[in-house]
């Protein structure tokens, strides 16, 4: 009877928690913080790398791979009782059993901690990438302007153990809003720069077969990182029902994130085509890694800086976005193994001058601070952009992105083997298998050579 009083003043939903108050736009702009990141600065190197024909096409069929893998997914937030998953695991859990819910456990955390680690790399390449733009317009474009940067890594570091302590993803609208737009901004800026850089060639640099390489196997190793770039830039279906679980209700949840969906990726690959394809046509071979640090572009320098800035404060939110995940499921299990620790369940209220008070759990501010010291120092040791995004991509666009949503697909909706649904389906996860092999293959070889070549 208390949760019925809870549910007519609004303040619970149909599970006892606190009322979810997500809208569709909310939901957009969670999923564009998710997706346009730091993928979308490499894709003019990929389109470089396939070429005119296979690199355009390439980012379209990732693209409705991607809604795919999203529609199916959203359909598994709620069971036939009405229950929620309120995260990927609790679906694979409860469509798939506990052994495949373990290794789900393990690629969806090592693949959001990767992220974050790419994200480390992205941030402080373009802080660089600032001071190395004002160099270059005050000492030419030939200047020897060699910046390090670890300095940066550790700067972004330290703001993301303050940034950490924010509770979960039910106190982070406002950081996807902040987010969401600085990704827009950055990306039209690169958009327009390249635009702006074919206009000024007079004719659209590149070829049909794309960049050229010493010999076939080095244009194949290639051509698979790029995929595996490319696989990188796209899918968000690791964090698709956390997401999902902000949603209020009605209308239904699914049909709210099918429409968010649809609008997050018809936005965000009218982004990658005009990033990819323009970035490409402005600087043909010599196309580089990093499309606004990689200094394709030198003036105006100003309009770099701030682009660069954006990237800065869009990651911000961004190493959040994908970050909570792994503390809410991490936590969840030490509250579960330890339920008597005041280490691990105690909150402390502290009030500090000119601030609201805020709570504090002394496990959650441990393990939060040594995960992203951790990811902080892994971007140091591997600060490589391109290969570090395509073994990423690659790693985590089939298991996560395709397997798991097909096969509890299959479960909810009872589909019977050798059915017409069943071979696409089937069929469309083989493809998207051998598609995330090669590209990971390709993406180790070139993160072995750049480590160790």
């Amino acid at each position: 009877m208390a949760v019925q009083r809870s549910l007519d003043n609004g303040t619970c939903d149909d599970d006892g928690h606190p009322a979810r108050t997500g809208t569709l736009w909310s939901c957009v702009a969670h999923i564009i913080t998710a997706v346009i990141g730091s993928g979308v600065l490499s894709l003019a190197w990929s389109t470089a790398q396939l070429g005119w024909i296979a690199g355009p096409i390439a980012l379209l069929v990732f693209a409705i791979i991607t809604y795919l893998s999203a529609f199916l997914l959203s359909d598994c937030y709620r069971s036939d009782d009405g229950t929620r998953n309120k995260s990927y695991m609790d679906a694979v859990d409860l469509y798939l059993g506990r052994n495949r819910t373990w290794l789900c456990a393990f690629l969806q955390n090592l693949s959001l901690y990767g992220t974050d680690i790419a994200y480390v790399i992205t941030t402080s390449t373009s802080m660089r990438a600032i001071q190395k733009s004002n160099c270059y317009h005050r000492e030419g474009q030939h200047a020897p302007c060699s910046y390090g940067d670890i300095s940066y890594m550790l700067l972004f570091g330290a703001v993301q153990v303050v940034m950490s302590q924010i509770p979960d993803f039910h106190n982070m609208e406002w950081l996807s809003v902040v987010a969401a737009i600085m990704s827009f901004t950055y990306s039209f800026i690169g958009f327009g720069l390249g635009f702006a850089q074919v206009i000024e060639n007079g004719r659209i640099k590149g070829s049909i077969t794309g960049v050229p390489a010493a010999n076939i196997a080095d244009k194949l190793w290639l051509a698979f990182q790029a995929l595996g770039d490319i696989a990188f830039a796209y899918p968000y279906s690791i964090i698709l029902l956390e997401i999902q679980d902000t949603l209020r209700s009605p209308p239904p949840e699914n049909k709210t994130m099918k429409k968010a969906s649809m609008i997050s990726i018809f936005v965000t690959t009218f982004f990658y085509l005009c990033c990819g394809c323009f970035g490409y046509a402005a600087f043909g071979n010599k196309t580089p890694g990093n499309l606004l640090t990689g200094f394709g572009f030198y003036e105006p320098y100003w309009l770099i800086d701030f682009a660069n800035a954006c990237i800065v404060l869009h990651l911000v939110g961004g190493y959040q976005i994908f970050g909570q995940p792994v503390f809410a499921f991490v936590e969840r299990w030490f509250t579960k193994k330890f339920p008597s620790s005041g280490f691990v369940n105690n909150f402390y209220t502290f009030k500090l001058p000119l601030l609201p008070s805020f709570q504090v759990n002394p496990f959650k501010v441990c393990f939060r601070t040594a995960y992203v010291a951790s990811t902080t120092v892994i971007a140091m040791i591997f600060p490589y952009f391109n290969q570090v995004l395509g073994v990423l991509g690659a790693l985590n666009f089939w298991p996560l992105a395709i397997y798991f949503p097909v096969e509890m697909y299959f479960v909810q909706k009872k589909i019977q083997p050798w059915t017409r649904k069943w071979v696409v389906l089937r069929s469309f996860s083989i493809f998207c298998l051998l598609v995330s092999i090669v590209g990971l293959i390709g993406s180790i070889q070139g993160l072995i050579s750049a480590r160790f070549g």
